[in-house]
């Protein structure tokens, strides 16, 4: 299994679950508005630094992590817009517990 950890603007959100219901990929968590930099600028929800991120921190098993991220991937070339969303993959050594 791999943590994939993806960062996008908070309007993309739905774009973004459909992307890992059409995955099967059920076992996350989402922080819906946070603040942060990214290369366009800050976004720290104010009329200064306008707009918020959003965060999913999905549990993925090994052999679904490469058609996740080509369909991430195939989003964020769409359009310019989009070029900041990323996905990070990490290994995962244990896992103590249920779902989310």
């Amino acid at each position: 299994m791999k943590l994939v950890h993806m960062t996008f603007r908070f309007e993309y959100t739905d774009r973004i679950n459909k992307l890992l219901d059409s995955q099967e990929i059920s076992d996350y968590v989402q922080y819906p508005m946070v603040q942060g930099k990214g290369i366009d600028g800050k976004h720290m929800g104010t009329k200064i630094f306008p707009g918020n991120f959003s965060v999913i921190q999905a549990v993925v098993p090994d052999d679904r992590v490469a058609a996740l991220l080509a369909e991430f991937d195939e989003f964020r070339k769409r359009k310019e817009a989009h070029y900041h969303i990323r996905a990070i993959v990490m290994p995962i050594e244990s896992v103590t517990g249920g779902s989310y």
